[in-house]
């Protein structure tokens, strides 16, 4: 058997703006794949970087540990890294190259090395993963567990109908693999329910974040994997469009033994979209109760599959929050985005989470193609009419893989990735520019925080809020005159 070092290389020291909403979370897919190697009998260490001070850190474990092989296998349920920030694919590669140079075999899988394996094989490691890899990790494993010298290309020629050669070029004296199996039904249905190694993990410190800044403490969890709607911009690298879902009675145990064990406050789903059907979400209420009660939870959902059955569900298994990819308040843009949702839905889905006592927070996506200023003050009314509890706002982020991206492409320079969640740059050719963007995100966090208050308070925001607007219009119109 290996010693194997598994990790991630997502640092929430790296993106200011995660560092200080000091919202850390696990990385679950991570902690599965530790616990799937342990359990074939590996000798597996942990390094999380998400608390982590530096490369540093890792560098240390590194020489504390001296792996035969290390995993950086990134968590798959985190949307940050879907999105494939500069930053963290900086870190990733300063790793491999420590891991090469203390003696390790390097293996990496995630959404980056999926759709961009380069500049991971280029730092050192010996194989690149592509979507979920489950099957390709269990041969390269057994082949370095029999034979632990084998060189890179001896490495992988075990599995040569499986590897494709990128250009067929040489980086840096390794081969450009990336490695690709058709992923046997059976065992996704059995990874479905893999464990997490959550003994691996720093509880106490990711309690003492979550105290220290929210007074509360949130763990994560993740009832299914993947999407099968077809959002023109949104990459699935990972389970592409397949959607699978645990079983309610599963997902109860794990809430309960979760509880059991740490006592969480909260739980965030990390589902692209919880529970799907109304009658799932009942079972898993009354799995819950079955167990003496769950945690309260926060999810994301989408507008269409909000029916007052679901939300009154939701309320009854203890959901305290649904984010809904809003989007946008343009039906417009909401139909070139290939959303397959109305501006209705929306407002519908808030009414009926509203009634059911569940928050809304809505996910609102800024400079889509042909989305002009009309578009852009109809995202505005929505905001002022249905009044969610909260917003998250991001600009159109073009990503490999999508029709979205393949639209924009020519136009994108040698940015092509943000360095960090705060960095909101346009990469592509929008109607406005990167600040004008910016702002609106500010006038439409306003707005929502206005519709807190009341009263005279309010008369004076109000105010406030509607000269920044005017400025904001006037200023975009001068500029669209004189181009």
């Amino acid at each position: 058997m290996l010693s194997v070092l598994v990790g991630h290389s997502f640092f929430l020291r790296f993106d200011a703006k995660q560092f200080e909403r000091a919202k850390p979370y696990p990385p679950l897919a991570t902690l599965q794949i530790a616990e799937l190697l342990r359990g074939q009998g590996h000798e597996v260490s942990l390094f999380d970087a998400m608390l982590a001070s530096s490369t540093k850190d890792f560098d240390n474990m590194l020489e504390r540990r001296r792996p035969q092989l290390v995993v950086l296998y990134e968590d798959n349920y985190n949307y940050l890294s879907k999105m494939c920030l500069a930053r963290m694919r900086e870190a990733a590669c300063s790793m491999i190259t420590s891991a090469r140079r203390g003696g390790a075999r390097v293996i990496v899988a995630g959404s980056d090395a999926s759709d961009a394996p380069e500049p991971y094989l280029q730092a050192g490691a010996d194989a690149a993963l592509r979507g979920e890899g489950l099957e390709a990790l269990n041969l390269l494993l057994r082949r370095l567990d029999t034979h632990p010298s084998l060189d890179h290309r001896a490495l992988v020629e075990g599995i040569a109908q499986a590897v494709t050669q990128v250009d067929g070029r040489l980086l840096r004296g390794h081969a450009a693999t990336t490695i690709s199996l058709p992923q046997p039904r059976a065992a996704e249905a059995a990874h479905l329910e893999a464990p997490a190694a959550w003994d691996l993990v720093e509880i106490e410190r990711y309690r003492a974040t979550w105290i220290a800044a929210h007074g509360s403490f949130s763990l994560n969890m993740a009832a299914s994997k993947g999407c099968s709607f077809r959002c023109a911009w949104c990459a699935k690298p990972i389970w592409g469009q397949h959607y699978q879902q645990r079983s309610p009675a599963a997902v109860a145990a794990e809430m309960a033994d979760l509880k059991r064990r740490f006592a969480p406050d909260h739980i965030w789903f990390a589902d692209d979209i919880f529970g799907f059907r109304a009658d799932w979400v009942q079972r898993f209420a009354a799995e819950l109760k079955a167990h003496g009660g769950g945690v309260p939870f926060t999810i994301q959902t989408r507008a269409d599959l909000v029916s007052d059955t679901m939300a009154q569900a939701l309320s009854d298994a203890g959901c305290y929050e649904a984010w809904i990819g809003a989007e946008s308040g343009s039906q417009r843009v909401l139909d070139a985005m290939d959303k397959g949702t109305t501006v209705a839905e929306i407002l519908q889905a808030r009414r009926r989470l509203r009634a059911a006592g569940v928050r809304v927070g809505f996910f609102i996506q800024l400079g889509y193609l042909g989305e002009g200023l009309d578009e852009l003050l109809q995202t505005r009314r929505l905001i002022e009419e249905a009044k969610p509890d909260d917003i998250g706002v991001s600009v159109s982020y073009p990503l490999p893989g999508t029709r979205f991206h393949e639209q924009v492409k020519t136009q994108l320079g040698g940015k092509t990735h943000w360095e960090d969640s705060a960095d909101l740059a346009m990469m592509f050719q929008g109607s406005f520019g990167t600040d004008f963007y910016r702002e609106v995100r500010d006038l439409l966090h306003a707005q929502v925080d206005l519709g807190r208050i009341d009263g005279r308070t309010w008369h004076r925001g109000h105010h406030e809020l509607q000269q920044r607007w005017t400025r904001l219009i006037s200023g975009a119109s001068a500029a669209a005159l004189t181009a």
